[in-house]
């Protein structure tokens, strides 16, 4: 019989954090695959847990995660942790939770810390829609490209980013999104010294030229702002209605176009068009 792979959630900071939930799926696994193993046997040091470790991460993950799959398959249970958060999200851990699906093993998350949501609820932007953009390429072109592809997302968007790289990736931001866009920067989340900083892209490049970033940082970018739409007078939709009729549309018509061209209802458009027929 088939085991299965189960995704822990890990402190982000706090290790108060983990679960009674998450410490029971740990006890009970046959073996853990982790990111790091030195760090997560300091967190099983912490909860007293002993268990066997594998190391699973960017550079070996094609030839372990087979062999991940295959323990699984031949009956045992495999917890998937990364250091911090939730695996899977801005992870390797992705390939793994793929192969196991295609293998038709049962993939179970438990609820736990994600650095990206904790920011997000402190952030003060908006949290109605959001969408989660990781972290950007080291590569100057890919990075760009990145962000130019988002200068109309109108949701609210989550960054991750390392404090050597904060500034050039602030000043990149507030080349594409111009320096007046609103941002929140939330460093050390659950930590003694947990920080956030609300103020705009340019204002973020100018504090952290002067004050050296410590800490993993998460930026939580405004989406673009609606655009304000044009004012429509009655002479114009008026005019429009007299222009199309001159051109050979019946009333009728000239006012269902000019309504769809000016984002008016026919039904106003009609009351001016009429009104002003009568005048």
């Amino acid at each position: 019989m088939a085991g299965m792979l189960y995704l822990v959630p890990t402190p982000i900071g706090n290790l108060g954090d983990i679960s009674q939930r998450c410490r029971e799926t740990l006890e009970n696994a046959d073996f853990i695959a982790a990111e790091d193993t030195r760090v997560t046997l300091k967190l099983l040091n912490h909860l007293g847990i002993k268990k066997s470790l594998v190391s699973y991460y960017e550079h070996n993950k094609a030839v372990r995660g087979d062999k991940i799959v295959q323990r699984i398959l031949a009956g045992e249970t495999c917890v998937l942790v990364s250091d911090a958060g939730s695996p899977a999200i801005s992870d390797p851990g992705e390939e793994l939770v793929k192969q196991c699906a295609q293998a038709g093993i049962v993939v179970c998350a438990i609820p736990g810390p994600c650095a990206a949501i904790t920011a997000l609820s402190i952030s003060g932007q908006s949290t109605g829609r959001f969408c989660f953009e990781g972290f950007l390429s080291t590569a100057k072109k890919s990075r760009r490209e990145h962000l130019e592809s988002l200068t109309c997302e109108k949701r609210t968007m989550i960054f991750y980013e390392a404090p050597h790289k904060l500034l050039t990736t602030l000043a990149d931001l507030r080349d594409v999104f111009g320096a007046d866009r609103p941002v929140s920067l939330c460093r050390e989340l659950t930590k003694l010294h947990e920080e956030v900083i609300r103020t705009t892209l340019g204002g973020a490049v100018a504090y952290y030229t002067e004050t050296p970033p410590k800490g993993e940082f998460v930026l939580i970018v405004a989406g673009a702002p609606e655009a304000e739409k044009e004012t429509v007078s009655d002479t114009d939709a008026a005019q429009r209605v007299a222009q199309l009729m001159q051109q050979g549309l019946s009333r009728k018509d000239a006012v269902k176009q000019t309504a769809q061209e000016l984002g008016l209802s026919k039904n106003a458009v009609y009351e001016i068009a009429l009104n002003t027929s009568e005048e």
